[in-house]
């Protein structure tokens, strides 16, 4: 079996608990052991840091283009992480070169992912109109708003920072094994073997070592 991974997060998303990249990549990595068909190969990996109203995003596009020439599927974490339209989920269904899976739901099929999709569109609406109600009244009573909001993007830099500071570090190590010629099954292997602990704790994995890389 054969992927091609695709992850997104907008400056929003990153503060949310289940929507961020490491979240993302968590459910990916429970799909892929628990399952997956096997042996199975990742082909490819694209992030975007975009909304997901956004439709051109450009390594959706590539991530798009790779599955459609090999024939793997495009495995995401959520369906959101795709697209927040169901028009352009739609789209996707028809598109008979897309194969399209979501870590979350391995077993569902496409009428199933499609009427998620709906749903989740329907209820996505209901929140943005009562979160706006919530907002008015606030705003009525005399509360300011907008500091929480710049508290979250601050603790979102901060967040960021120390993983690119994690990624320099652990590059010193990973750099050297991946020159020699090193898969990124036996890096992780290397990296288990010599005890050093990987981002959040935990045994490392070949997706993770491809994330410090690309952090890096």
């Amino acid at each position: 079996m054969q992927y091609v991974i695709y992850t997104r997060v907008s400056t929003e998303d990153q503060g949310k608990s289940g929507l961020g990249l490491e979240a993302q990549q968590r459910d990916i990595d429970i799909f892929l052991a628990n399952f997956s068909e096997v042996p199975y190969e990742i082909l490819g990996q694209f992030q975007d840091v975009l909304s997901g109203s956004d439709n051109e995003r450009p390594e959706l596009l590539k991530a798009l283009a790779l599955a459609r020439k090999t024939g793997a599927e495009l495995l995401v974490a959520k369906l959101d992480r795709l697209s927040r339209k169901v028009s352009f989920i739609a789209s996707l269904m028809d598109d008979k070169k897309v194969k399209l899976r979501v870590a979350q739901m391995p077993m569902a099929d496409k009428f199933q992912l499609h009427i998620y999709a709906a749903l989740a569109e329907q209820e996505r609406t209901f929140i943005s109109e009562r979160t706006k109600a919530a907002l008015r009244a606030a705003k009525n009573r005399g509360v300011k708003l907008g500091g929480l909001r710049d508290a979250t993007m601050k603790r979102n830099v901060a967040i960021q920072e120390r993983a690119n500071g994690e990624a320099q570090r652990l590059i010193k190590v990973i750099g050297p094994l991946r020159q020699a010629g090193q898969s990124l099954a036996k890096i992780a292997e290397t990296l288990n073997d010599m005890a050093i602990a990987a981002p959040r704790g935990g045994t490392w994995s070949a997706i993770q070592v491809s994330r410090v890389i690309d952090r890096a």
